[in-house]
């Protein structure tokens, strides 16, 4: 998690700083190492398991950057040049050697023919007839891409460990690559801990919710590119939650669940994982989402995230996706990267713990990039997050005045 300025090793009794826990979930990772080889076309998302050279030199061969007429400089010098057209040169097509004196017609990403070596863009051409009158003449080699001034054959082109993106496909596809060597799926058991929870399209009975922490924690695992194991509710009794931590365990490289971590005498969450394996991280000084449980299960991962669901959702950003990204095989960067903006709010009371409030960056009408807070800190309410676009970070025993710097991590770089 990147530096908010404030003291990484400065903690509450009892509680890990976020620096801190990050640091130790990270270092029980242990990356998936089986692959596959999947098309380009499916494999969007996927971890880059070996490195990718070019095939071929990209561009082939010299082409034209621009729509206009393929010349050689040495025929623009002197008075406004009157050239006949000699032939035309599509996209696709191949040109014959350039007469002296004369233009090719030719068009973006066709081949320069032989003998020409320069392109004056159309703009500032005027057609006579069956010549070109050239009315600016460019510098020699103007408007050429070279060949092999992206790639040359055999160069380096992918990086083993990038999570691949349209570009990475892309970039795949343009050097002749068609399937890529990629890490198997991580596959991630989930379950919901209370007797209270109903899922959509039923009745509420009383004391009864709907069931969104089940969809918010499948959404997310899906969004990195999880195999999800869906175990679904499971009751609030110590026997229940231990037998579906070890069915998880058993069939998927992590668990994650939601509720049941906190101290009431309703959550088993955390003497069941003790009980079964061991918890190695149970709170982090952060607001929303202080109970965060962390260990293993017969020696696979648990996470156990809050069941308020802004905190299921916080927490999950902040501290499984990294954990999830790095055990996929990503081998960069793995936190998100903040931006700054000015504060368009008051934040007057300091808190103990950092606070990641739900938080909407906007331009301003002079175009200044700035910070509004949700209305409520309540845990609970998820409309908060469809508001938001992005995380408030506020350091821990920090006040903030409108104006103020403060960091701002959008949820493009939480939810992917």
């Amino acid at each position: 998690m990147s530096d908010c300025g404030c003291d990484s090793k400065h903690t509450l009794r009892g509680l890990k700083s976020p620096e801190e826990a990050l640091e130790l979930l990270l270092a029980g990772v242990r990356p998936v190492t089986e692959t596959e080889e999947v098309a380009i076309a499916e494999a969007m998302g996927r971890v880059l398991a070996e490195p990718q050279a070019s095939r071929v030199d990209v561009p082939p061969w010299d082409n034209s950057a621009m729509d206009g007429y393929a010349v050689n400089s040495a025929d623009l010098v002197g008075i406004t040049p009157r050239l006949p057209v000699s032939q035309r040169i599509p996209a696709g097509a191949a040109g014959s050697q350039l007469e002296p004196g004369t233009a090719a017609r030719i068009f973006t990403g066709a081949p320069v023919p032989p003998g020409a070596d320069t392109v004056v863009i159309q703009e500032v051409c005027t057609q006579d007839g069956d010549a070109v009158i050239i009315k600016e003449s460019p510098a020699a080699g103007a408007n050429i891409r070279r060949a092999g001034e992206d790639a040359r054959e055999g160069d380096l082109t992918l990086e083993p460990g990038i999570r691949l993106g349209p570009q990475h496909l892309g970039q795949a596809a343009s050097v002749g690559i068609d399937r890529v060597p990629v890490y198997r799926r991580l596959k991630v058991a989930l379950f919901s801990s209370g007797d209270e929870l109903v899922m959509p399209g039923n009745p509420l009975g009383p004391g009864q919710i709907y069931n969104s922490n089940e969809f918010t924690l499948a959404g997310l695992l899906q969004g990195l590119g999880c195999e999800v194991i869906n175990l679904g509710v499971v009751e609030d009794t110590f026997d229940a939650t231990c037998e579906a931590l070890t069915r998880g365990a058993e069939q998927a490289d992590l668990v994650v669940t939601s509720g049941g971590v906190s101290v009431g005498e309703e959550d088993h969450i955390k003497p069941a994982v003790e009980k079964l394996g061991a918890i190695d991280m149970w709170k982090i000084a952060i607001r929303p989402g202080k109970p965060v449980a962390y260990g293993h299960i017969a020696g696979t991962p648990f996470i156990g995230a809050p069941g308020n669901p802004v905190s299921l959702f916080v927490t999950f950003c902040l501290f499984a996706r990294p954990f999830i990204l790095k055990s996929q095989g990503v081998t960069g960067a793995v936190s998100p990267v903040p931006v700054m903006a000015k504060a368009d709010f008051d934040w007057a009371k300091p808190d103990k713990r950092r606070e990641f409030a739900r938080a909407r960056l906007e331009l301003d009408e002079q175009g200044q990039a700035r910070v509004s807070v949700f209305r409520s800190r309540s845990s609970g309410m998820l409309s908060s997050l469809t508001w938001a676009n992005g995380l408030a970070v506020i350091p821990e025993q920090q006040t903030l005045a409108q104006g103020d710097n403060v960091q701002f991590i959008p949820f493009s770089e939480l939810l992917t």
